[in-house]
């Protein structure tokens, strides 16, 4: 199936200025509206000629502050038809919320998890939404531009 095909799929729950074709990204990636993140991943998931079975990868994309947004990818992989797809949301840096996906793929979790530590990105509906990589008691997100650096020696905080 081609990236085509998969958003000539997608048409009947999307309008065409809710998703794009990223066709510089290899894989080929799909941007789509945060509002219709849920059903388009359902759409890929469950689809039987697109059947992406497998969730890779989630990751965040802070682009700074001057920019004002942040992204939200996922790496799709169906087995069975041996495709990779990248699906992408962008959304403003001050409301960075999105909705979880760890009802249709469990690994989700996980990722979730990681991107909201490193990027203070926050999936509602998510089952344990809490730091994995940092102390619980660390402040920021290391992996936003505009992070103040930090760093812990015994009991002792100190800051750059």
């Amino acid at each position: 199936m081609t990236i085509d095909e998969i958003v000539s799929l997608l048409s009947d729950i999307v309008t065409a200025d809710q998703i794009k074709i990223d066709r510089a990204s290899t894989p080929h990636a799909i941007i789509v509206d945060k509002t219709k993140l849920t059903e388009v991943l359902q759409v890929l998931h469950q689809n039987t000629s697109t059947y992406f079975d497998m969730l890779s990868c989630i990751t965040g994309i802070d682009n700074g502050p001057q920019a004002g947004t942040m992204e939200v990818v996922y790496n799709l992989y169906s087995i069975p038809y041996n495709f990779h797809l990248m699906v992408k949301v962008i959304m403003p840096r001050e409301n960075s919320v999105i909705d979880s996906v760890t009802h249709i793929w469990k690994s989700a979790d996980w990722m979730e998890r990681e991107v909201f530590d490193m990027y203070g990105i926050v999936f509602t509906n998510h089952p344990d939404l809490r730091r994995i990589l940092m102390p619980a008691d660390w402040e920021g997100y290391p992996l936003r531009k505009d992070y103040k650096h930090q760093e812990y020696y015994r009991d002792i905080k100190i800051e750059y």
